[in-house]
């Protein structure tokens, strides 16, 4: 044993002398291994902790309740994610009780130091014990992390007590691919109503309920594998299926059929990521064997998700600060054992961003598509890559809209003329099902859009050039095509010509040059000039918000400046255009010659010159175009200047088209390249409360989701949810109180909560309103016992917070849309639902245009209903379930009440009454 070892004191005596810290909002405790309580308020806390060593939970966020953590505190959730890698924990105390399986008697703050002290000291015993399951690099990495100065180091080595500490690095002890010959495409044999019906039997279980929606649900889903009978007319099928259907099992029934009969795959797509984990978790009943489920069901999501081994190994191999080589470890640890890799919402432990910095962990995966495929000597054992082929063979396929709509948007090409012109990809499936169907017109606004900002021209840059003042990898175009275009003269004067004219973009430092008035180069120029318009156009000197304005009429210089860059684009285009053309021609005329590597290499790079080049050529040139008057604005898109700013700060400036009706490239590129697509949700049609026409309330679906661009009309039904709603929820709306007041809203939020006793989501409109209601609430909910939670607030990621907010049943959450559009939160958990005010669209440039295409104040109304109705569907999730639903806006309009269900009384009330209704109301039994 060496000296540096034996230095090291056994951990368990260690942590019989070490105490526990909880901090709430406004006080903490600290607790004993003995058991002694003492409570203190933050300033003696911070004293406290200064000079001593305590176990806490999630370092974060003590950080920002208390404004510090000590050097010496000791993260139980880091020791967890050491010792138990690639598992999933809740970063709460509660959390960590549940993974260790560790007894909770009570929910106070002691309970939770003690559920620290005992979660330290069996993690710490685990690693010793017989048959301990993930023992590759365990020591290797427990040294490396000592020596950064990780807190639990020493402890963790003083338990291992062995000297036999040799090199370890993960991406030597991964398994490797092997590549096969592409599966043939699928048959088209249909799925029969009684097949898909037994299948759902089957996966619902023989003792389950029988549910008539839910097999009517199923029915329906069976008619989306029908084989269609014209080319570009795939059948579509428009399913709402109100909450409690059982719409997941009801499309995963025909869905896994179709795909047996016929050796294909079907991709269901979800909105977030946090519901393809849902979905995920649901499949464990189509394939219980883990070792089956790996092989049929893949999770796909786009390549920026995962780590990306050669980024882990530059980091790991460069001189970087102790915190990132702490981290390193952590990943290291977890890559091993993870199930695919994925580092945004798989397995990896997402409050580790929050530990260690989002900016690092951005540092591990492809966010600037710089990967050298098979160049990279890890591309064997690659996580994207192992998905990609996994996913070819595999029965079901878990994406998200976002990568669908990428997938499409790099085989469209829409020309000058607005035409879709989408190429043939044999890897692209036949079947999809789209699950929260009513955000595919959100997500096809952003997958479709032309951004020309300075951000995204330094990213173009940085692909092309590499990183021209950075040590850090930033290989550059060359790097990756040195050699393999060695010899060949043409190609190798069409990359330099590429590279020289790429110094037309923006490089680093372009956005301090712009403030400063110093711009270089074309689209610097280009930039400084949008900059001036936006600030001579608004109020955006004294604004904390991101500012806009029209690009027309241009400012004096500005359609000058417009013209140079476009030149320079245009010179650009032309030899990425003819470089992708050489690589193509290299891969025919040398085929006697490549290996596969260097094929896949060529392939994969020609591709990626031209996504890009597309990039520029159909839309940024366009809409230069527009700019330097050589041609008229297209009614199909809406232009804009924009200058985004976070926190008050600049952070992009740039010039925007996005498509007035995205669905429209989505019909072309996605709907009429498969055979059959089933889009549901739970609130696709509006509802109107006057002229109720069912096939009026149905055009707007068929709009939003592309179905009215195809000729053949969409199969279509409406399943009612089983939910008894009048019974189950109530419904009030606050008329006597000002909602523009702080005081006034949080005393309401407040007294709602408490009525309800925790359980409680509040939505909000604006994240500045959020925050002054937290200020005013944390210390009050903290005295009655209710843990308050917020996003924007807690370093928590959102789908984390939901996961907290449905594990801790009398805990309160404070969030934005996102929260709203991902809570998934049966149970008691959820029982109260509080709105600040009416969620009206946000009255930008690109709204205004689509309001005037879809109806003017009747679209504003769509939107709100929608959001209205989203809100409100997050309380039932069960035939158990009560809930109240508040909103503090008496000024909302009776023509929106109609997003709630029919016989659901509105009672418009005072907030006095209303807390009171809240109260009764949710202590029934």
């Amino acid at each position: 044993m060496t000296d540096s070892l034996m230095s090291f004191p056994p951990p368990q005596e260690v942590l019989e002398r070490t105490g526990a810290l909880v901090a709430g909002p406004t006080h903490g405790i600290i607790i004993s291994p003995d058991g002694e309580v003492e409570e203190l308020e933050h300033g003696a806390l911070r004293r406290k902790i200064r000079a001593q060593s305590y176990l806490i939970c999630n370092r974060p966020v003590v950080g920002r309740r208390l404004g510090m953590v000590g050097q010496k505190a000791l993260d139980v959730l880091e020791l967890f994610a050491f010792v138990r890698p690639a598992q999933f924990c809740l970063p709460l105390p509660r959390g960590l009780a549940a993974a260790l399986k560790i007894d909770i008697k009570d929910r106070s703050p002691e309970e939770e130091g003690l559920i620290l002290i005992e979660a330290a000291r069996r993690l710490i015993a685990e690693i010793t014990a017989p048959g301990y399951p993930y023992p590759e690099g365990l020591l290797a990495q427990a040294r490396q992390m000592a020596d950064a100065g990780w807190s639990w180091g020493p402890l963790i080595l003083g338990a291992l007590q062995s000297s036999e500490v040799g090199p370890w690095q993960v991406w030597d002890h991964l398994p490797e691919w092997e590549e096969e010959a592409p599966p043939p495409p699928p048959d088209s044999l249909p799925v029969g109503k009684d097949e898909a019906l037994d299948r759902l039997s089957q996966l619902i279980g023989k003792d389950a309920e029988q549910r008539d929606s839910q097999r009517d649900y199923t029915a329906l889903a069976a008619r989306t594998f029908d084989p269609p009978e014209t080319a570009d007319e795939p059948v579509v099928v428009l399913a709402e299926a109100g909450t409690g259907i059982g719409k997941t099992l009801g499309y995963i029934a025909p869905a896994s059929l179709w795909a047996e009969k016929n050796d294909g795959t079907v991709w269901i797509s979800t909105y977030t990521k946090n519901l393809q984990r849902q979905l995920d978790q649901e499949l464990d009943r189509l394939y219980p064997d883990p070792v089956k489920k790996a092989r049929k069901a893949v999770i796909r999501k786009g390549r920026e998700n995962y780590l990306c081994l050669l980024n882990l190994q530059e980091l790991a191999q460069s001189p970087i600060q102790h915190e990132g080589r702490i981290l390193i470890g952590l990943v290291q640890r977890w890559a091993r054992y993870s199930r695919d890799g994925d580092m945004i919402g798989g397995d990896f432990p997402s409050w580790l961003g929050e530990h260690f910095g989002q900016s690092r962990l951005s540092q591990l995966t492809d966010r600037r598509g710089e990967c050298i495929y098979a160049a990279c000597a890890h591309y064997k054992k690659c996580f994207i890559e192992k998905s990609r082929r996994r996913s070819r063979k595999a029965s079901l396929v878990i994406a998200n809209h976002a990568l669908v709509m990428i997938q499409a948007a790099t085989r469209a090409a829409i020309s000058k003329d607005g035409k879709i012109e989408t190429a043939h990809d044999p890897e692209l499936p036949t079947r999809y099902i789209f699950d929260e169907g009513h955000h595919l017109f959100d997500a096809a606004d952003s997958a479709f859009a032309a951004h020309l900002s300075g951000q995204e021209g330094l990213d173009l840059r940085r692909w092309i050039r590499g990183a021209e003042n950075s040590k850090r990898r930033g290989r550059g175009l060359e790097g990756r095509l040195d050699e393999l275009i060695a010899g060949d003269d043409e190609a190798r004067s069409l990359l330099q010509e590429v590279i020289h004219t790429a110094r037309c973009l923006p490089a680093d430092g372009w956005h301090g040059r712009l403030i400063d008035g110093t711009p270089f180069g074309p689209a610097e120029n280009f930039l400084a000039r949008v900059r001036q318009q936006l600030y001579a156009r608004t109020a955006g000197k004294e604004e904390y918000h991101s500012i806009e304005c029209p690009p027309l009429p241009p400012v004096e210089g500005l359609q000058e400046a417009a013209g140079e860059l476009l030149t320079a684009l245009k010179a650009l285009v032309a030899p990425m255009k003819a470089l992708s053309a050489r690589l193509l021609k290299k891969l025919d005329q040398e085929a006697d010659e490549l290996d596969s590597a260097e094929r896949n290499r060529l392939e994969s790079l020609a591709q990626s010159i031209s996504r890009r080049r597309e990039t520029v050529e159909f839309g940024w040139i366009p809409m230069l175009d527009v700019l330097a008057g050589h041609s008229d604005p297209d009614q199909e898109f809406v232009d804009w200047f924009e200058l985004e700013r976070a926190h008050g700060r600049e952070v992009n400036v740039g010039y925007y088209r996005h498509w007035v009706d995205p669905s429209l490239p989505f019909a072309g590129t996605v709907l009429k390249s498969a055979q059959g697509t089933m889009i549901t949700s739970a609130t696709l049609r509006d509802r109107l409360t006057e002229n109720h026409n069912p096939d009026v309330e149905w055009h707007t679906a068929e709009v939003r989701t592309g179905a009215a661009h195809l000729i053949s009309p969409p199969l279509r039904q409406s399943l009612n949810s089983p939910f008894d709603y009048p019974a189950q929820s109530r419904i009030f709306i606050v008329n006597d109180m000002n909602k523009r007041d702080l005081n006034q809203l949080a005393a309401a939020y407040r007294e709602l909560f408490l009525a309800a006793d925790g359980g409680a989501l509040g939505l909000f409109t604006a994240i500045s309103r959020l925050r002054g209601v937290y200020q005013r609430l944390a210390g009050p909910l903290e005295e009655a016992g209710l843990p308050l939670y917020a996003q924007h607030i807690d370093p928590i990621n959102v789908a984390t917070l939901v996961d907290i907010f449905r594990e801790v049943e009398h805990s309160c959450l404070l969030g934005t849309d996102a929260v709203r559009d991902g809570m998934d939160v049966p149970g008691p958990s959820l029982r109260l639902c509080v709105f600040d005010k009416v969620p009206w669209p946000r009255p930008t440039l690109l709204h205004k245009a689509r309001r005037k295409r879809f109806g003017g104040q009747a679209y504003d109304d769509l939107i709100t209903r929608l959001r209205l109705k989203q809100a409100y569907g997050r309380l039932i999730r069960r035939q158990s379930d009560k809930g109240v639903f508040v909103m503090l806006d008496g000024a909302t309009p009776s023509r929106l009440l109609s997003a709630f269900p029919e016989g659901v009384e509105v009672e418009r009330i005072g907030l006095a009454e209303a807390i009171q209704k809240t109260k009764e109301f949710l202590s029934e039994t």
